[in-house]
């Protein structure tokens, strides 16, 4: 119940879509709790497990039918990200319109080229990335003959320090690439997507909780209601601000 009322107030807040992870604790990882496995990255997860933060942030799968019929009924678009290839073929029963690849998965050749080859979108976040891991990833797309990819700006730390983001990079990508590139954000605040969006981005990736009350593993980078509103009107606002270039001559 809480899952359906939060993509209603997604879309009452603006959202064009909504996008959640399909995996299983034992889909992504083993249940070992020795050092290896152990969460100290100076992450706000510090001193979990990987299977128990898995365990505690995945959406079960039968919910996936559930939640998509719901968007669907609202005008939401509804995708994930798979994280091996039974997420990918459940995704298909239910007729997901796009993936995207998380940051970690990005050297993960095989199941981008199984993913590029569904012939949908794919999103590919960058946040771990180096140069040569984007091209490769955009070439396992093409080798799939999937050339829809969008590249997603992103820093891999939860939350991220803002000296960390540089946004900078965006118009880079696009040139290097010669891709359409977003922001895949998770920063405290909004300031960086309305940024990004001045800097080229074509789409913004935020986290969203009904209340922050709720609590739960993203809960403290995440945006409510009201927050997540008021980045989507002043994203509106900079979209008509940037307009077109014009040259005016004075005579």
């Amino acid at each position: 119940n809480t899952a359906i009322e939060s993509l209603k107030a997604m879309k009452d807040a603006g959202a064009n879509a909504v996008k959640l992870q399909t995996y299983t604790p034992d889909t992504i990882t083993i249940d070992c709790d020795n050092e290896y496995f152990q969460i100290k990255h100076g992450t706000i997860w510090d001193g979990k497990s990987l299977y128990d933060l898995y365990k505690e942030a995945y959406t079960p799968w039968e919910w996936h039918p559930i939640l998509k019929k719901v968007a669907d009924e609202i005008g939401l678009i509804f995708f994930s990200t798979p994280f091996d290839r039974t997420a990918v073929d459940f995704l298909e029963t239910i007729n997901v319109p796009a993936y995207k690849v998380a940051s970690l998965e990005i050297t993960d050749i095989p199941l981008i080229e199984y993913i590029a080859s569904k012939g949908k979108p794919v999103l590919i976040s960058t946040g771990v990335a180096t140069l040569s891991d984007i091209a490769e990833a955009i070439e396992a797309c093409k080798r799939a003959g999937n050339e829809q990819v969008i590249i997603l700006k992103c820093t891999t730390e939860y939350p991220t320090p803002l000296e960390d983001v540089n946004i900078r990079t965006i118009p880079n990508m696009m040139e290097t690439f010669n891709k359409i590139v977003g922001l895949s954000d998770h920063t405290l605040e909004i300031s960086v997507p309305v940024a990004a969006v001045a800097l080229g981005a074509c789409m913004v990736e935020k986290h969203f909780i009904l209340s922050k009350d709720l609590g739960g593993p993203d809960s403290a980078f995440s945006l409510d209601p009201q927050e997540f509103a008021s980045m989507v009107k002043s994203i509106r606002e900079v979209e008509k601000a940037l307009g077109k270039a014009r040259v005016i001559r004075v005579m």
